[in-house]
């Protein structure tokens, strides 16, 4: 039954206990039994974030006119990241953008680009020239924004092929992008070598630091050697770094950060013909909570270089120390060489899907992925207590998932669907795809989806996935 509008308020008490409630089947976070979505480092900073958030979770910062404080705390945010990632900017306030997270700042970035390129190229496509590792946002960009995408394959480290972007660049070039780390296997992309791309034919380039922006400059400091990534990089002409992943923010923190501010100013919108008034905006969003920008600069202020320096070494340790215990099980490989603090998992031998939910029933939340099928970890501070319990747990599942990898367990739901496909009714097959859509949702703790996955990859050949997303996502 729909949920019909109470016709009388309820306690706050009653309010509150179901609240807590609808908690009971979400992803172990608190524990470290999570491994994507949230950036947890220690228990006493979360106080600090509500605390910081509540005092300007009103205050809306699309006017910085009437909330002054936050205008002034996104220029110090924007500053402080501009000296972390090498910005040589005259005024670095004028060169960076607050934004509501990587999306968002992918967006913006892409936008920039794309009008530089119309300037350049009037009544041209442009075209965004990745990897296929790089982020879907970029193709929602694009999507966007009426821009054409390029993609070029990695190598078997990987990276994005230099040479393959060079013999993919044309008049129509928009944007070359690279990641640092890519979100799939944490690997740094060649950034020099793409720069020099860059430079050489003169097209703003674009480092996607959303996930690796606030703790790789931390892991050098630490020691950790890394290559350069960020506007040190001749050709480097954008950056997107996360305030709210490894800087460990409340979630609707982002920075996009540009070389001069005449890019940046590609990214803004005005309307001038509104009878409401003058209208600007820097943002793809409009009104939005001063809470994020609150809690961020609160916590850039308490931790400074030598807490983020600390909260990037114990994850950098931890993700090692599960590194050397997942060596012991000849049945995994690690994709590439991971160079911070993400990896992802693969099998010749095992359905990596069926591993996954044996975890998942030991109370484990892991990301599955696709192309090749692996299993995504992103380690944090908060990790450095469970590498020994998960190793424990993981050798416990793979003995399981070797009892039910291969054979017909896994080709049926390939042959299911590929049949009903071609017995069912289009209308009665978009049917059935909207049930497996409701199954599709985010594992849960205790259930299993290994299944499914085969399913999906029928659906893609039949050019009928995407329909399931849709279905999924309605």
């Amino acid at each position: 039954m729909p949920t019909s509008f109470p016709q009388k308020g309820r306690p706050k008490s009653e309010v509150l206990r179901e609240l807590r409630s609808l908690q009971k089947d979400d992803a172990d976070w608190q524990r470290g039994r999570c491994f994507a979505y949230v950036y947890q480092a220690r228990d006493e900073l979360n106080e600090l974030l509500r605390e910081a958030y509540q005092l300007y979770a009103k205050a809306n910062a699309v006017n910085p006119g009437a909330f002054p404080g936050i205008k002034r705390m996104e220029r110090q945010l924007i500053e402080m990241a501009a000296e972390l990632f090498h910005l040589p900017a005259q005024d670095p306030a004028k060169a960076g953008t607050f934004t509501s997270g990587g999306s968002e700042s992918i967006l913006l970035a892409v936008l920039a680009a794309r009008e530089h390129f119309r300037q350049k190229r009037p009544g041209k496509q442009g075209e965004i020239i990745l990897s296929a590792t790089a982020h879907p946002t970029f193709h929602k960009a694009a999507h966007y924004f009426d821009l054409k995408i390029v993609q070029t394959p990695v190598n078997s480290a990987f990276k994005t092929s230099p040479e393959a972007v060079q013999a993919q660049i044309s008049e129509n070039t928009a944007l070359i992008v690279a990641s640092a780390p890519s979100f799939p296997q944490g690997i740094i992309d060649p950034i020099e070598e793409l720069g020099q791309i860059a430079l050489q034919h003169d097209i703003p380039m674009h480092v996607d630091a959303c996930v690796g922006g606030f703790i790789l400059p931390f892991l050098k400091r630490g020691g950790v050697e890394l290559p350069d990534f960020d506007f040190s990089v001749p050709g480097v002409t954008s950056l997107s770094a996360d305030l709210h992943k490894y800087g460990y923010a409340d979630k609707g923190a982002s920075l996009v950060l540009f070389r001069d501010s005449f890019m940046r100013r590609n990214s803004f919108f005005t309307f001038t013909s509104w009878t409401g008034g003058l209208y600007g905006s820097t943002h793809i969003t409009g009104s939005r909570s001063g809470g994020p920008v609150a809690a961020a600069w609160a916590l850039l202020q308490h931790l400074g270089m030598e807490g983020y320096t600390r909260l990037a070494m114990q994850a950098y340790t931890a993700c090692r120390q599960m590194l050397r215990g997942i060596e012991q099980f000849p049945e995994l490989q690690v994709l590439g060489r991971p160079q911070a603090t993400l990896f992802a998992l693969a099998s010749d031998s095992l359905n990596v899907y069926e591993l996954a939910d044996e975890l998942s029933l030991q109370g484990w939340y892991i990301d599955r992925q696709q192309s090749p099928p692996s299993l995504h970890f992103n380690i944090t501070a908060a990790h450095e207590t469970v590498v020994e319990p998960f190793l424990q747990d993981l050798a416990k599942a793979i003995e399981k998932s070797k009892k039910r990898s291969g054979g017909f367990r896994q080709k049926w739901p390939l042959h299911l669907v590929n049949g009903l496909q071609r017995l069912l009714p289009e209308t009665l097959f978009s049917k059935l795809r909207h049930g497996l859509a409701s199954r599709l949702s985010v594992p849960k703790s205790g259930s299993r989806s290994a299944p499914l996955y085969g399913m999906t990859e029928s659906l893609k050949k039949s050019g009928q996935l995407d329909e399931l997303i849709k279905d999924l996502l309605e």
